[in-house]
């Protein structure tokens, strides 16, 4: 088992982000499950009493963790369907921004999925707190979805709709990709779905 990827500074970073970085890269990679605190202790490189000053438990931990996730993750994915076009006057090109900005993600060698899903299947049973944290980031998710969509009052509702059923869209992909499908083939049906929003909105 190798251990967790660290930047080139984290020896000078303050011991929660250390912590806060190192679990981050082990819950995601090997699960939350199959990752103890004291692997996360000893490639942080912190003791046992400064873990335990920043995380009173593991679970405190893996919120933590999902908080820092939710922020980086969500951030990232605004850039990437700006950068993609999502910001485009036609909503065509706006909605094709999607399955490029997917492919960034989901086409990466350390692509394990969605960590809220994955988080929600191995602890949400026993810790409701993951459950809040993943159902807020999947609304977060859905209002980013929105904003590819037509604006103005007049579609509303059919925005919130659409974007609801682009957010099923995405989370399809994320399972179908790491259940192994080929990833050309995914974005390929991405795409497909989206050309028949877009045609049922010029309709």
């Amino acid at each position: 088992m190798t251990s967790a990827p660290q930047p080139p500074d984290w020896k000078v970073q303050p011991a929660r982000d250390r912590l806060l970085h190192t679990a981050h890269a082990l819950f995601y990679r090997d699960g939350i499950r199959a990752t103890g605190i004291d692997r996360v202790i000893a490639e942080s490189g912190v003791t046992k009493v400064t873990f335990y000053r920043h995380f009173p438990s593991k679970n405190d931990l893996v919120c933590a963790y999902l908080e820092y996730r939710h922020t980086r993750w969500i951030d990232w994915f605004a850039a990437a369907l700006v950068c993609h076009g999502g910001e485009h006057d036609d909503a065509a090109r706006r909605l094709a921004a999607l399955p490029l900005a997917l492919a960034e993600w989901l086409g990466r060698d350390d692509y394990r999925g969605c960590a809220f899903i994955n988080s929600v299947s191995e602890l949400g049973g026993t810790v409701p707190e993951v459950v809040d944290i993943a159902q807020r980031h999947k609304r977060d998710v859905t209002q980013l979805l929105a904003t590819l969509l037509p604006p103005g009052p007049e579609h509303e509702q059919e925005r919130a709709q659409d974007a609801q059923a682009l957010t099923l869209v995405v989370e399809g992909a994320i399972v179908r990709v790491q259940m192994g499908e080929p990833l050309s083939g995914v974005l390929a049906s991405v795409s497909r779905l989206l050309q028949g929003m877009v045609a049922v909105q010029r309709a």
